[in-house]
């Protein structure tokens, strides 16, 4: 009983105290790091880009470890090049809030979030996030994940549902193969009735996102409300295929990229 009342306790604190970080005296951008408790010892930092006017939410869940390892005053220690991470205040830009979540305060070390994301707790922890974005933002909030960030996406959109789950997911260079886990097309896509964005480019040479298992994916999102593809070409490619800023990071297109991806999410 004292673990429950210290738990709700803390979720309150979290509520009313965010540590504010800094605001863009030009754009009127409000950035704060907020620590939030998901579970019961356990929290979960998140960096928080908010306009005058949004219009909508999105969560970004970057790819690789996820360990982004966020300070205290907003620092990005790791995956500050991860498209997402990089793309943020384009995505601000376009009338978004946006909520950067890191790991857990117990996968704050190796693996991080690795074999963590399509589980039970991890999908806890962002049910956790999505409260406390509609606690002060009732607005449609999106999942958005990138590379491995998409079977965080995906995960928690098929375990939770109505007023505890996203409003959308958008899947961005999507784990299509993967013999070290369930990818994405392989998970209880049955599932989702909230719309689904697929952003995938089609010279993508990550091993784990071939874009010709794209049409499998689309045919088993058959049951969302409403399934898009936005599918691009072009770009730089640079170092890693499954890299940044590589095709898969869709490097040299970020803003293009951003423009329909919000465009998708606020179509109606």
């Amino acid at each position: 009983m004292n673990a429950i009342r210290t738990f709700w306790f803390a979720m309150l604190m979290a509520l009313l105290c965010p540590v504010v970080v800094q605001a863009d005296p030009v754009q009127n951008i409000a950035q704060k790091v907020v620590d939030i408790p998901t579970r019961p010892g356990v929290t979960q930092r998140l960096l928080v880009l908010t306009p005058p006017e949004p219009k909508a939410v999105a969560i970004l869940m970057a790819g690789g470890h996820g360990g982004l390892q966020l300070t205290a005053d907003g620092t990005i220690t790791w995956g500050g090049g991860n498209f997402l991470i990089r793309a943020r205040q384009l995505f601000v830009e376009q009338g978004l809030m946006v909520v950067i979540v890191d790991a857990p305060s117990d996968r704050q070390s190796s693996p991080y979030l690795q074999n963590f994301r399509q589980t039970a707790n991890h999908a806890a922890d962002l049910k956790a996030v999505m409260a406390w974005v509609r606690s002060s933002h009732p607005l449609p909030i999106w999942l958005v994940g990138t590379s491995r960030g998409t079977e965080s996406a995906a995960y928690v959109a098929t375990e939770l549902t109505g007023a505890e789950g996203p409003d959308g997911v958008v899947l961005t260079s999507t784990i299509l193969k993967d013999r070290r886990g369930v990818p994405v097309p392989d998970m209880r896509l049955d599932r989702i009735r909230i719309p689904v964005l697929v952003v995938h480019h089609e010279q993508d040479g990550c091993a784990f996102c071939p874009f010709n298992v794209i049409p499998t994916l689309m045919t088993r999102l058959g049951n969302s409300r409403r399934s898009q593809l936005l599918s691009f070409t072009g770009g730089d490619d640079r170092g890693d295929p499954c890299g940044a800023f590589a095709h898969h990071g869709y490097n040299g297109q970020e803003a293009e990229v951003v423009r329909q991806t919000v465009a998708g999410m606020l179509a109606r």
